[in-house]
């Protein structure tokens, strides 16, 4: 059934937009700059919206935008190293796309507060397959077939890699944890 601009507009803002501060924190885990991450979720959510009309209604809208949030990534943003460093504008105004939303996901508040800088950069530095399905999993709450969904992996893959990623991390961040007293050292 064909939809008025408003309708679309609306449809859109009610269902997509309360997603933003996820599509950000993954677009930010993605690229690795808050600059870089801004663009990625400008650009994912103009095509969302661009793309509303194929939105099937009742399903998975966060699986829908993350995966177009991957496509545009790897479209786009991979080739970026291919071209070269660019600028750093850091005079540029800060982003305020849907101002109204954007402080809605307390949870994802209270995620930023207790995860570090040492932590986050041993996730930063995880393979980029491995990387994509732990923030997915363990930063997101996706479940595996979600991930599955928005990668385009089988299930069993996505379980390998998620276990790989963890066990990445275990080895990485083990003197960090034993250093925080988060856990007592092994005997030798």
């Amino acid at each position: 059934m064909p939809q008025t601009a408003d309708e679309k507009r609306s449809a859109f803002e009610r269902e997509a937009l309360p997603h933003l501060d996820t599509v950000y924190r993954v677009a930010l885990r993605f690229t690795g700059e808050p600059a870089k991450a801004q663009d990625l979720v400008q650009d994912t959510m103009l095509k969302a919206f661009r793309s509303w009309h194929r939105y099937e209604t009742g399903t998975n809208v966060r699986a829908w935008l993350l995966t177009i949030l991957r496509n545009t990534f790897i479209n786009e943003y991979r080739k970026e190293k291919q071209r070269g460093p660019t600028v750093d504008i850091s005079t540029a105004e800060t982003f305020s796309l849907f101002d109204k939303v954007q402080e809605e996901d307390p949870e994802g508040r209270f995620f930023d507060q207790i995860i570090d800088d040492e932590v986050l950069q041993a996730v930063d530095d995880l393979p980029d397959e491995f990387r994509e399905t732990l923030v997915l999993s363990d930063m997101e709450g996706m479940t595996y077939q979600e991930i599955a969904d928005v990668t385009g992996a089988p299930v069993g893959t996505v379980k390998s890699r998620l276990f790989r990623a963890r066990r990445a991390l275990q080895r990485r961040l083990y003197d960090y944890a034993v250093e925080m007293g988060y856990i007592k050292r092994r005997s030798p």
